[in-house]
């Protein structure tokens, strides 16, 4: 059974007909090829014709003379029948040299509306993709949220449901595909290490002509062991002097632009609030699951602090904020997220168990002078609302609130 992601089908459903190519992108695995018959599904009980829709996949061998952008074209334009909409769907698009040029075509002619999916951060940052300029929307998709694990699991939302949903989803994470599955770490680890095996190997070793793996797995474990730590270049080189390999800084940054690329970490960088501007070091890199991190290195209780960072990271960007860590002064920010309708200031931390932690997390906050909402989101089951105008939420209930409930005022 299909288990609906209305959040992702409604936000795509509602440019569809639009002249604008749809993309969407994410890490394989995390559910874009459902997401794109859920499309399709809906199409069609809307009462469009067979006919006029066309899914390419190009993981399939049915498709496997269409590799470039001339073949793309004359494919979709030989398939479809003149007159009226079309839609053409696309899943991992990636996979034809230059196809933004048969999607443009393809658009400009009236042939098809276009809808795509891509596991590469790269597809529009081509020069090619210029050819895209105000044409295109991204949607990015990621693996479940903890309120669609629990959809996806099935359960209702009692108190025991969600407290056993959330040891599950803290040891498994949210690849869609872990459902299908038995969840106990042999088998669900198994499961995970072929999507990493499949995402290091396709989408950055092969595509970027890797010829020391050694070296690139070493940088991911390193990252994948420091979730939620700074890095800096020196410090990958430091731990990769200890393996007794050596690796130049610049090598090292081209490892983590190509990690990146294909979805599998995140770069948070970091935001002076004084002199409001990005800077250049010390960034910290968050997993795109913490569930195929963990069938990597294993899932350690010490880690915990960093596993809820790296959660509430990837449930900010769902969000649709853009996330960057706070420096201000001499204090930390953990994150300065950025949307729509302005900006908000969080601390994550595992309890709020002494008075001492207590001051660090809500003093840091009091220290920034401007009017912004400001949180401390922790695990502690019950706390005074806020303290200073500072509003205390427990984690599991901002991961189940509504994106208007999130954050509410306090």
């Amino acid at each position: 059974m299909i288990i609906p992601r209305t959040e992702y089908t409604t936000k795509i459903s509602s440019y569809l007909g639009a002249p604008i190519i749809k993309v969407i992108s994410g890490i394989r695995r995390s559910g874009k090829s459902t997401i794109l018959r859920l499309l399709i599904d809906e199409l069609l009980s809307k009462g469009v014709e067979n006919e006029r829709i066309l899914l390419i996949d190009m993981e399939s061998l049915q498709f496997e003379h269409i590799r470039t952008y001339r073949e793309l074209y004359d494919h979709a334009r030989a398939a479809f029948k003149e007159g009226g909409l079309n839609y053409l769907f696309i899943d991992e698009i990636q996979e034809i040299i230059e196809w933004e040029r048969a999607a443009a075509s393809i658009l400009s002619d009236g042939i098809a509306d276009v809808i795509v999916t891509g596991s590469n951060a790269n597809l529009l940052d081509s020069d090619l993709a210029a050819r895209l300029t105000g044409r295109y929307v991204e949607i990015p998709v990621y693996p479940l949220r903890f309120r669609e694990f629990i959809d996806f699991r099935q359960m209702d939302r009692s108190k025991e449901s969600i407290r056993e949903a959330w040891g599950e989803y803290l040891q498994y994470g949210g690849f869609p595909g872990i459902h299908g599955l038995p969840l106990e770490p042999r088998i669900t680890y198994s499961y995970l290490n072929a999507i990493y095996n499949t995402v290091v190997l396709k989408d950055v070793i092969n595509r970027h002509e890797i010829r020391e793996p050694a070296q690139l797995d070493n940088i991911i474990r390193f990252l994948f062991d420091n979730c939620g730590n700074i890095t800096t270049s020196k410090r990958i080189t430091d731990y990769l002097k200890n393996k007794k390999l050596s690796v130049s800084a610049d090598r090292i940054q081209n490892y983590l632009s190509y990690l990146e690329q294909a979805f599998l970490v995140y770069r948070c960088r970091r935001y002076d609030l004084q002199g409001k501007r990005h800077l250049e070091l010390f960034d910290k890199f968050y997993m795109a699951d913490i569930g195929i991190r963990h069938g990597l290195i294993g899932y350690r209780d010490r880690d915990i602090s960093g596993l809820l960072e790296n959660i509430v990271f990837l449930e900010l960007r769902a969000r649709g904020y853009r996330v960057s860590v706070g420096k201000y002064k001499d204090l930390e920010i953990d994150f300065v997220a950025e949307g729509q309708e302005g900006r908000i200031y969080l601390q994550i931390c595992y309890l709020l168990a002494s008075e001492e932690t207590v001051e660090r997390e809500f003093g840091a906050l009091e220290k920034i002078d401007d009017n912004y909402p400001k949180y401390v989101l922790s695990m502690d089951q019950t706390r005074p609302a806020e303290r200073g105008g500072i509003i205390w939420r427990n984690i599991v209930d901002f991961l189940l609130a509504t994106d208007e409930a999130a954050f509410p005022a306090g």
